[in-house]
């Protein structure tokens, strides 16, 4: 009995020791599920509400957006819009009007002072002495007259960096000939226009300096074709101002042929485009949704309501501009309340010497604001990818977890990349508003941007109405979430 007992005693003890075993094992894995839980969560950045609401926004979007019968009218009723135009004004006063709807918490118009460059009423460049052969031209904004008749040979190069290589009075009068064409191998079609076009904006300044008389620049585009496009230029102080012109990437080829062929070539030039002696009182155009919590923090996203004055400016930038207004009209039709306060801004004069994009951020500097974030819309009114971002790398890895939640509508791509020129003096050593301030700019699919860029085919009729709706949307999307995160940032 007694050996019975010892035996049986003996049991007990081990299973409790089991049992004692198996909860803390019981309890480790019940931790280790809550690490996990929260380390997923940590890893999302975002929760199962935020899927909801991103899904409400798009569908408000989709089946009742306004974007597109408004750029329908700013493009058609109202047309171009370059800087100290009357259609620059009344497309202000058609937007204040349009937002006012929307019953956002605050509408005004800010002063901006900027230039006013005039196109005139004389543009036309051909090949040879007595006019042979007329070219698809335009002149570059900001050019100044050939004041008459401008006659010269033509000297070509490929590009800024054989340009370059002339003397100083080597090129005395003739015209350069800029033709360094946009790389098509490059996936990206921005990459390809930032690495050439130096050559349209610096291209007259330089040319200068080795005695060049004007320049011709091949049109920033990847096709081949007759439309010329137009595109800002600069001057600098102290080296003579020369006119310019664009040609078609169909003439520039035929001129290259013209150059190979016979060694030479004569061109003939009459551009009467110049700039206004006194600047314009124009504006940008601010609304704003308070924020419940933190109304001192600004979220702040915008585009540029002017344009040049070649076609109606439908994807440079009438389409941001409409897809902005729509973030406003989402937040309110959806019922988002921001903690923070969410600021639309429409700037003038991005096209021709950004005075909208650097007035709003000196007034922002002056004030004491405090921007956390700055998103744009200025690619064109394509299918959006993602956002191309101007940040630390640990604010691109936290935005960049969001792609779960964006993938499904097409939102893949968040890189580290350039936002946009509007927003940028934000950052500017002078107006720095925020050191740990989040850029962000609208990254669409970029294949057709530049066939219509600053070209008279940039019209409303090469505007997608789906794809700038699903733009409007993923605006709308990164507002909220930057607007409900920015604890993370």
């Amino acid at each position: 009995l007694h050996t019975a007992y010892r035996r049986q005693r003996q049991m007990c003890i081990r299973d409790r020791r089991k049992t004692s075993k198996m909860r803390v094992r019981n309890k480790l894995v019940y931790i280790l599920c809550l690490l996990s839980l929260v380390l997923r969560a940590q890893e999302k950045s975002y929760d199962t509400s935020d899927s909801l609401l991103v899904r409400a926004i798009f569908d408000e979007a989709l089946l009742n957006g306004k974007s597109y019968e408004q750029l329908n009218y700013l493009c058609k009723a109202i047309g171009h819009r370059i800087t100290g135009s009357p259609q620059a004004e009344l497309a202000l006063e058609w937007a204040q009007s349009e937002v006012s709807r929307y019953n956002v918490d605050r509408l005004m118009m800010q002063n901006v002072q900027a230039e006013h460059w005039v196109r005139g009423d004389k543009e036309w460049v051909a090949i040879g002495e007595d006019v042979d052969l007329l070219l698809n031209a335009c002149a570059l904004g900001g050019s100044v007259s050939t004041y008459g008749t401008l006659q010269a040979q033509v000297v070509e190069v490929s590009g800024m960096e054989e340009l370059s290589r002339y003397s100083i009075g080597e090129l005395k009068g003739k015209i350069v000939f800029l033709n360094e064409p946009m790389d098509k191998s490059l996936i990206n079609t921005f990459d390809a226009y930032g690495a050439c076009v130096s050559q349209r904006y610096n291209g007259a300044a330089e040319a200068a300096k080795y005695g060049a008389v004007a320049v011709l620049v091949r049109s920033m585009t990847t096709l081949t074709d007759v439309k010329a496009h137009t595109g800002s230029m600069g001057y600098k102080e102290g080296i003579t101002r020369i006119p310019a012109a664009a040609i078609s990437t169909q003439d520039a080829d035929i001129l290259h042929s013209y150059i190979e062929d016979l060694g030479t070539a004569t061109v003939t030039m009459n551009l009467s485009c110049y700039t206004a002696a006194a600047k314009v009182n124009t504006s940008n155009l601010i609304a704003e949704i308070k924020g419940s919590e933190n109304p001192e923090k600004v979220i702040v996203f915008g585009a540029h309501i002017d344009s040049w004055d070649k076609g109606e400016g439908a994807h440079d930038d009438g389409a941001g501009v409409v897809q902005c207004m729509e973030v406003l009209r989402l937040f309110k039709a959806i019922g988002i309340r921001p903690k923070n306060t969410i600021r639309m801004v429409l700037y003038m004069n991005e096209e021709n010497g950004n005075m909208g994009g650097k007035t709003y951020a000196a007034m922002a500097k002056a004030d004491g604001e405090n921007h956390i974030c700055a998103i744009e819309s200025d690619r064109g009114g394509f299918s959006p990818r993602g956002f191309s971002i101007d940040a630390k790398d640990s604010q691109i890895v936290t935005i960049a977890k969001w792609e779960e939640l964006l993938e499904e509508y097409g939102l893949h791509y968040f890189e580290k990349g350039y936002s946009g020129v509007d927003i940028g003096p934000l950052k500017s050593k002078e107006n720095k508003v925020n050191d740990n301030l989040i850029l962000m700019g609208l990254f669409p699919d970029s294949q057709r941007y530049f066939d219509y860029h600053h070209s008279n085919d940039d019209v409303f009729e090469n505007i997608n109405q789906r794809e700038l709706e699903l733009g409007g949307a993923s605006m709308a999307t990164m507002v909220y979430l930057m607007d409900k995160y920015w604890c993370l940032f």
